[in-house]
Protein backbone atom coordinates (compact mmCIF):
# COMPACT_ATOMS: atom_id res chain seq x y z
CA UNK A 1 0.00 0.00 0.00
CA UNK A 2 1.10 3.67 -1.03
CA UNK A 3 2.36 5.50 1.95
CA UNK A 4 2.07 9.25 1.13
CA UNK A 5 4.97 11.17 2.79
CA UNK A 6 4.22 14.40 4.61
CA UNK A 7 6.45 17.22 5.19
CA UNK A 8 5.56 19.94 7.75
CA UNK A 9 7.12 22.69 8.39
CA UNK A 10 6.72 24.17 11.78
CA UNK A 11 7.85 27.79 12.20
CA UNK A 12 8.00 28.46 16.12
CA UNK A 13 5.83 31.44 17.03
CA UNK A 14 6.71 34.50 18.29
CA UNK A 15 5.86 34.72 22.53
CA UNK A 16 4.89 38.00 24.28
CA UNK A 17 3.67 38.29 27.79
CA UNK A 18 0.71 39.42 25.75
CA UNK A 19 0.44 36.05 23.72
CA UNK A 20 1.69 33.65 25.77
CA UNK A 21 -1.51 32.18 26.20
CA UNK A 22 -1.95 31.96 22.63
CA UNK A 23 1.35 30.50 21.73
CA UNK A 24 0.49 27.37 24.64
CA UNK A 25 -2.34 26.44 22.25
CA UNK A 26 -0.83 26.54 19.34
CA UNK A 27 1.58 24.92 20.65
CA UNK A 28 -0.76 22.19 21.32
CA UNK A 29 -2.55 22.11 18.63
CA UNK A 30 1.01 21.20 16.61
CA UNK A 31 1.43 18.60 19.51
CA UNK A 32 -2.08 17.40 18.26
CA UNK A 33 -1.41 17.38 14.79
CA UNK A 34 2.22 15.45 14.93
CA UNK A 35 0.28 12.60 17.11
CA UNK A 36 -2.63 12.60 14.50
CA UNK A 37 0.06 12.07 11.96
CA UNK A 38 1.68 9.61 14.05
CA UNK A 39 -1.09 7.60 13.76
CA UNK A 40 -1.99 7.69 10.43
CA UNK A 41 1.45 6.35 9.37
CA UNK A 42 0.92 3.37 11.51
CA UNK A 43 -2.50 2.20 11.00
CA UNK A 44 -2.86 3.52 7.00
CA UNK A 45 -6.55 4.18 5.92
CA UNK A 46 -7.48 2.09 2.18
CA UNK A 47 -7.06 3.86 -0.40
CA UNK A 48 -8.27 1.62 -3.04
CA UNK A 49 -11.38 3.92 -5.09
CA UNK A 50 -14.65 2.04 -4.87
CA UNK A 51 -16.70 2.03 -7.79
CA UNK A 52 -20.15 1.10 -8.73
CA UNK A 53 -20.50 -1.41 -11.27
CA UNK A 54 -23.77 -3.57 -12.90
CA UNK A 55 -23.45 -7.18 -14.43
CA UNK A 56 -25.83 -9.34 -15.42
CA UNK A 57 -26.90 -12.47 -12.96
CA UNK A 58 -26.22 -15.57 -14.39
CA UNK A 59 -29.39 -17.42 -15.80
CA UNK A 60 -30.13 -20.98 -15.34
CA UNK A 61 -29.66 -23.38 -18.36
CA UNK A 62 -33.06 -23.36 -20.23
CA UNK A 63 -34.04 -27.45 -20.70
CA UNK A 64 -34.12 -29.65 -23.90
CA UNK A 65 -38.14 -29.47 -22.54
CA UNK A 66 -38.24 -26.13 -22.34
CA UNK A 67 -36.35 -25.41 -25.53
CA UNK A 68 -39.44 -27.88 -27.39
CA UNK A 69 -42.49 -26.33 -25.98
CA UNK A 70 -41.10 -22.90 -26.63
CA UNK A 71 -40.52 -23.56 -30.21
CA UNK A 72 -44.16 -25.61 -30.22
CA UNK A 73 -45.73 -22.33 -29.45
CA UNK A 74 -43.91 -20.04 -32.36
CA UNK A 75 -41.71 -18.52 -29.53
CA UNK A 76 -38.08 -18.60 -29.22
CA UNK A 77 -36.13 -19.88 -26.14
CA UNK A 78 -34.24 -16.87 -24.10
CA UNK A 79 -32.37 -17.19 -21.24
CA UNK A 80 -33.56 -14.26 -19.11
CA UNK A 81 -31.61 -12.64 -16.52
CA UNK A 82 -31.33 -9.69 -14.12
CA UNK A 83 -28.83 -6.53 -14.00
CA UNK A 84 -27.09 -6.57 -10.61
CA UNK A 85 -25.01 -4.06 -8.66
CA UNK A 86 -22.29 -4.26 -7.01
CA UNK A 87 -19.28 -2.43 -5.14
CA UNK A 88 -15.68 -2.91 -7.10
CA UNK A 89 -12.83 -1.79 -5.36
CA UNK A 90 -8.87 -2.73 -6.56
CA UNK A 91 -5.55 -2.48 -4.72
CA UNK A 92 -2.68 -0.60 -5.77
CA UNK A 93 -0.68 -2.04 -8.92
CA UNK A 94 -0.80 -3.46 -12.14
CA UNK A 95 -2.39 -7.36 -11.48
CA UNK A 96 -3.40 -9.57 -12.74
CA UNK A 97 -4.57 -9.74 -9.12
CA UNK A 98 -6.71 -12.52 -7.70
CA UNK A 99 -10.12 -11.35 -6.36
CA UNK A 100 -12.79 -12.12 -3.92
CA UNK A 101 -16.79 -11.93 -4.52
CA UNK A 102 -18.99 -11.50 -1.53
CA UNK A 103 -22.07 -12.23 -0.80
CA UNK A 104 -24.17 -10.43 2.11
CA UNK A 105 -26.59 -11.74 4.55
CA UNK A 106 -30.44 -11.77 4.43
CA UNK A 107 -30.56 -8.08 6.08
CA UNK A 108 -29.20 -6.76 2.95
CA UNK A 109 -25.77 -4.73 2.59
CA UNK A 110 -24.65 -2.26 4.84
CA UNK A 111 -22.46 0.40 4.04
CA UNK A 112 -20.37 -0.50 7.15
CA UNK A 113 -20.15 -4.02 6.04
CA UNK A 114 -19.60 -3.22 2.51
CA UNK A 115 -16.37 -0.84 3.37
CA UNK A 116 -14.91 -3.22 5.86
CA UNK A 117 -15.12 -6.17 3.25
CA UNK A 118 -12.90 -3.87 0.59
CA UNK A 119 -10.65 -2.38 2.92
CA UNK A 120 -9.61 -6.01 4.00
CA UNK A 121 -9.48 -7.47 0.80
CA UNK A 122 -7.61 -4.42 -0.93
CA UNK A 123 -5.09 -5.12 1.88
CA UNK A 124 -4.51 -8.43 1.38
CA UNK A 125 -3.88 -7.56 -2.44
CA UNK A 126 -7.29 -8.33 -3.65
CA UNK A 127 -9.55 -7.24 -6.04
CA UNK A 128 -13.13 -7.31 -4.47
CA UNK A 129 -16.73 -7.36 -5.82
CA UNK A 130 -19.07 -6.57 -2.83
CA UNK A 131 -22.00 -7.62 -4.33
CA UNK A 132 -25.96 -6.17 -3.56
CA UNK A 133 -28.50 -8.64 -4.38
CA UNK A 134 -31.40 -6.61 -3.35
CA UNK A 135 -30.84 -2.70 -4.04
CA UNK A 136 -32.21 -3.46 -8.24
CA UNK A 137 -34.54 -5.84 -7.49
CA UNK A 138 -36.06 -3.59 -5.15
CA UNK A 139 -35.47 -5.73 -1.88
CA UNK A 140 -35.08 -4.54 1.32
CA UNK A 141 -34.92 -8.06 3.46
CA UNK A 142 -34.54 -12.18 2.25
CA UNK A 143 -34.87 -13.26 6.32
CA UNK A 144 -38.72 -13.75 6.49
CA UNK A 145 -39.16 -14.25 2.74
CA UNK A 146 -38.00 -16.24 -0.41
CA UNK A 147 -34.60 -15.44 -1.21
CA UNK A 148 -33.80 -14.27 -4.92
CA UNK A 149 -32.00 -16.13 -7.34
CA UNK A 150 -28.76 -15.49 -5.47
CA UNK A 151 -26.46 -18.49 -7.12
CA UNK A 152 -26.92 -16.69 -10.76
CA UNK A 153 -25.52 -13.68 -8.91
CA UNK A 154 -22.74 -14.78 -7.94
CA UNK A 155 -21.60 -16.59 -10.95
CA UNK A 156 -22.20 -13.13 -12.62
CA UNK A 157 -19.65 -11.84 -10.68
CA UNK A 158 -17.21 -14.15 -11.24
CA UNK A 159 -18.02 -13.92 -15.41
CA UNK A 160 -18.01 -9.74 -14.72
CA UNK A 161 -14.27 -9.92 -13.11
CA UNK A 162 -13.36 -12.61 -15.14
CA UNK A 163 -13.62 -9.90 -18.27
CA UNK A 164 -11.53 -7.15 -16.51
CA UNK A 165 -7.62 -7.60 -17.63
CA UNK A 166 -6.46 -6.73 -13.81
CA UNK A 167 -8.09 -9.88 -12.34
CA UNK A 168 -6.50 -13.22 -12.78
CA UNK A 169 -9.83 -15.41 -13.74
CA UNK A 170 -8.31 -18.68 -12.29
CA UNK A 171 -7.68 -17.04 -8.89
CA UNK A 172 -11.45 -16.12 -7.75
CA UNK A 173 -12.83 -16.86 -4.20
CA UNK A 174 -16.65 -16.53 -3.27
CA UNK A 175 -17.15 -15.48 0.88
CA UNK A 176 -20.68 -15.33 2.17
CA UNK A 177 -22.00 -14.64 5.22
CA UNK A 178 -25.16 -15.58 6.81
CA UNK A 179 -27.47 -16.08 3.49
CA UNK A 180 -24.80 -15.42 1.45
CA UNK A 181 -22.35 -18.05 3.24
CA UNK A 182 -25.54 -20.91 2.28
CA UNK A 183 -24.99 -19.46 -1.05
CA UNK A 184 -21.47 -20.24 -1.17
CA UNK A 185 -21.96 -23.84 -0.20
CA UNK A 186 -24.49 -24.50 -2.36
CA UNK A 187 -22.07 -23.00 -4.97
CA UNK A 188 -19.47 -25.56 -3.68
CA UNK A 189 -21.31 -28.50 -3.81
CA UNK A 190 -22.59 -28.83 -7.20
CA UNK A 191 -20.99 -28.36 -11.19
CA UNK A 192 -22.51 -25.48 -11.58
CA UNK A 193 -21.81 -25.43 -15.19
CA UNK A 194 -24.76 -28.01 -15.53
CA UNK A 195 -27.48 -25.86 -13.89
CA UNK A 196 -26.21 -22.19 -15.13
CA UNK A 197 -25.26 -21.15 -18.26
CA UNK A 198 -21.74 -20.10 -17.57
CA UNK A 199 -18.57 -21.44 -19.79
CA UNK A 200 -17.62 -24.65 -18.70
CA UNK A 201 -13.46 -23.25 -17.44
CA UNK A 202 -15.24 -20.73 -15.03
CA UNK A 203 -15.50 -21.59 -11.68
CA UNK A 204 -14.35 -20.24 -8.04
CA UNK A 205 -11.54 -21.52 -6.53
CA UNK A 206 -12.36 -21.81 -3.16
CA UNK A 207 -15.28 -20.64 -0.45
CA UNK A 208 -15.44 -19.04 2.75
CA UNK A 209 -18.65 -19.45 4.71
CA UNK A 210 -19.54 -17.32 7.97
CA UNK A 211 -22.33 -18.91 9.79
CA UNK A 212 -24.27 -20.80 7.16
CA UNK A 213 -26.84 -23.31 6.86
CA UNK A 214 -24.62 -26.49 6.69
CA UNK A 215 -27.71 -28.58 5.37
CA UNK A 216 -27.38 -27.51 2.44
CA UNK A 217 -24.36 -28.83 1.65
CA UNK A 218 -23.46 -31.69 -0.78
CA UNK A 219 -21.95 -34.48 1.05
CA UNK A 220 -19.02 -34.17 -1.41
CA UNK A 221 -17.48 -30.55 -2.34
CA UNK A 222 -16.10 -29.16 -5.78
CA UNK A 223 -13.57 -26.52 -4.21
CA UNK A 224 -12.03 -26.12 -0.65
CA UNK A 225 -14.35 -24.50 1.56
CA UNK A 226 -13.77 -22.57 4.95
CA UNK A 227 -16.92 -22.82 7.40
CA UNK A 228 -16.26 -19.84 10.89
CA UNK A 229 -19.49 -20.43 12.79
CA UNK A 230 -20.39 -19.74 16.64
CA UNK A 231 -21.04 -22.34 19.38
CA UNK A 232 -24.34 -20.92 20.40
CA UNK A 233 -25.70 -19.63 16.73
CA UNK A 234 -29.64 -20.69 16.88
CA UNK A 235 -30.35 -19.20 13.51
CA UNK A 236 -27.92 -21.64 11.83
CA UNK A 237 -26.91 -24.23 14.09
CA UNK A 238 -23.29 -25.30 14.64
CA UNK A 239 -24.52 -28.72 15.55
CA UNK A 240 -25.21 -28.48 11.81
CA UNK A 241 -22.27 -28.36 10.65
CA UNK A 242 -20.94 -30.45 13.13
CA UNK A 243 -23.08 -33.55 12.13
CA UNK A 244 -22.46 -33.23 8.14
CA UNK A 245 -18.17 -32.78 8.80
CA UNK A 246 -19.13 -36.21 10.54
CA UNK A 247 -21.47 -38.16 7.64
CA UNK A 248 -20.06 -36.48 4.60
CA UNK A 249 -17.96 -38.33 2.13
CA UNK A 250 -13.79 -38.33 2.79
CA UNK A 251 -13.90 -37.62 -1.33
CA UNK A 252 -14.03 -34.03 -2.87
CA UNK A 253 -12.16 -31.05 -1.57
CA UNK A 254 -10.61 -30.32 1.63
CA UNK A 255 -12.78 -28.55 3.89
CA UNK A 256 -12.15 -27.20 7.72
CA UNK A 257 -14.84 -26.26 10.12
CA UNK A 258 -14.02 -23.67 13.35
CA UNK A 259 -16.32 -23.13 15.55
CA UNK A 260 -16.00 -21.01 17.88
CA UNK A 261 -17.29 -20.89 21.51
CA UNK A 262 -19.31 -19.00 23.06
CA UNK A 263 -19.79 -17.27 19.91
CA UNK A 264 -23.61 -16.08 18.82
CA UNK A 265 -24.65 -15.30 15.06
CA UNK A 266 -23.31 -12.20 13.56
CA UNK A 267 -20.03 -12.50 15.94
CA UNK A 268 -18.04 -10.40 13.36
CA UNK A 269 -20.68 -7.06 13.31
CA UNK A 270 -19.39 -4.63 15.59
CA UNK A 271 -22.44 -2.65 15.84
CA UNK A 272 -23.81 -5.67 17.76
CA UNK A 273 -21.85 -5.11 21.11
CA UNK A 274 -24.91 -5.29 23.07
CA UNK A 275 -26.92 -7.92 21.35
CA UNK A 276 -30.08 -7.59 18.83
CA UNK A 277 -32.73 -9.95 18.59
CA UNK A 278 -33.64 -9.97 14.99
CA UNK A 279 -37.07 -12.36 13.51
CA UNK A 280 -36.65 -14.63 16.76
CA UNK A 281 -32.63 -15.03 17.09
CA UNK A 282 -29.73 -14.04 19.12
CA UNK A 283 -27.18 -11.85 17.11
CA UNK A 284 -24.06 -10.38 19.27
CA UNK A 285 -20.58 -9.34 18.19
CA UNK A 286 -17.98 -11.20 19.78
CA UNK A 287 -14.45 -9.29 19.36
CA UNK A 288 -12.38 -12.67 20.10
CA UNK A 289 -14.08 -14.56 17.62
CA UNK A 290 -14.15 -12.03 14.83
CA UNK A 291 -10.48 -11.13 14.89
CA UNK A 292 -10.24 -14.89 15.04
CA UNK A 293 -12.10 -15.95 12.04
CA UNK A 294 -10.43 -12.45 9.99
CA UNK A 295 -6.83 -14.23 10.98
CA UNK A 296 -8.59 -17.54 9.81
CA UNK A 297 -9.68 -16.14 6.36
CA UNK A 298 -6.62 -14.42 5.79
CA UNK A 299 -4.43 -17.77 5.50
CA UNK A 300 -6.77 -19.88 4.07
CA UNK A 301 -7.36 -16.96 0.79
CA UNK A 302 -3.76 -17.21 1.06
CA UNK A 303 -3.19 -20.40 0.69
CA UNK A 304 -6.21 -21.36 -2.24
CA UNK A 305 -5.17 -18.29 -4.88
CA UNK A 306 -1.78 -18.46 -4.34
CA UNK A 307 -0.14 -18.81 -7.89
CA UNK A 308 1.22 -22.34 -7.04
CA UNK A 309 -2.22 -23.33 -6.46
CA UNK A 310 -3.98 -21.84 -9.27
CA UNK A 311 -2.17 -24.70 -11.37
Amino acid sequence: MLVRKLTIAMVAPRVTPDHLLTAKFRSLEWLVLVTILGVLCLYPTDTSAEELVTFKSSSYRLGQLQRRLAREHGEMPQETSEIIGGYLSTPEGNGPFAAIVYLHGCGGLSETRRKRIAGLMTRWGYVSLVVDSFATRGIKQACDKPMPARQGDALGALSYLSSLPFVDPHRVALVGSSQGGTVALELASNDQNEIFDIPEDRKFSAAVAYYPFCNVAAAELSIPTLIMIGELDDWAPAKDCDRWMQTRSARGAPIKLVVYPGAHHDFDIPGLDDGLRLFGHWLKYDADAANKSVKEMQEFLSTQLSREASH
